[in-house]
């Protein structure tokens, strides 16, 4: 089950849309959901929880809380919207492209992709990159 829930004004078009591709998306890594929470909020509100519970004291496009049993996974991904919008001004590409990359990067956290070395990070792009290819409106 995959839930989004939404702290702003803010609201995905066609959620079953993401439905489906955030399955597919599990499923090509041979991962199922059990249970996802999607929360979007904006840049205070993560900057409270990246305070709170990490101990960081700066703002980030997402926190991902990870309740992963084997390979089923389930988590709670806060995404702050405001950092989706600036990303994308800064890399250049559209909002709903940089949602999806951010949306798919904690899901991929959640299956064990890191990011905390050069190479790691690099193999995380790349597979943002292939799963945001597997994204299609069309059904």
């Amino acid at each position: 089950m995959i839930n989004y829930n939404y702290l702003m004004d803010f609201k995905l078009d066609k959620e079953d849309v993401y439905d489906v591709w955030l399955k597919e998306t599990c499923k090509t890594e041979g991962f199922s959901i059990n249970e996802l929470n999607y929360i979007f909020c904006d840049d205070d509100y993560i900057l409270k929880i990246n305070q709170d519970y990490l101990q960081h004291d700066y703002f980030t496009d997402i926190i991902t809380f990870d309740y992963v049993l084997g390979t089923q996974l389930s988590g709670d991904l806060y995404i702050s919207i405001d950092r989706i919008k600036e990303n994308a001004k800064e890399f250049s590409v559209t909002f709903e492209n940089e949602l999806k990359r951010v949306m798919v990067h904690g899901v991929l956290h959640l299956m064990g992709y890191s990011d905390k070395t050069d190479t790691a990070t690099t193999e995380m792009r790349a597979k943002e990159e292939e799963k945001i290819k597997l994204f299609h409106v069309e059904q």
